[in-house]
């Protein structure tokens, strides 16, 4: 029970000390850290990745598709986000990344 919690608040103080700075301040996108946020959150709930289309992530985190497919795309581009697909037009599965646990 101690090493998860511990986890989590390592967890929070990254997310809130680094990486909020980093990708609304330095990389000026906070639509991508709201859309981390959220994912991790919702996997997290799940204890599983999360299948969600841009629509349904961009009203949960209240922007817009366009905005949420752009998050998406820089949280796959800086590796904080792996996305995943059985088909084309399936639903896309993202596993949200903890590169600085490793």
């Amino acid at each position: 029970m101690r090493n998860t919690a511990k986890s989590a608040t390592e967890v929070v103080d990254y997310v809130t000390d680094v990486l909020m700075r980093d990708l609304v301040g330095h990389d000026r996108r906070p639509a991508s850290f709201l859309a981390y946020l959220w994912l991790a959150a919702e996997q997290q709930r799940r204890a599983a990745p999360v299948s969600v289309s841009y629509q349904e992530l961009a009203e949960s985190i209240g922007i817009s598709k366009s905005s949420a497919q752009s998050a998406v795309g820089w949280l796959v581009q800086r590796k904080l986000l792996r996305v995943s697909k059985e088909s084309v037009t399936a639903t896309p599965v993202y596993t949200v990344r903890t590169p600085w646990r490793t």
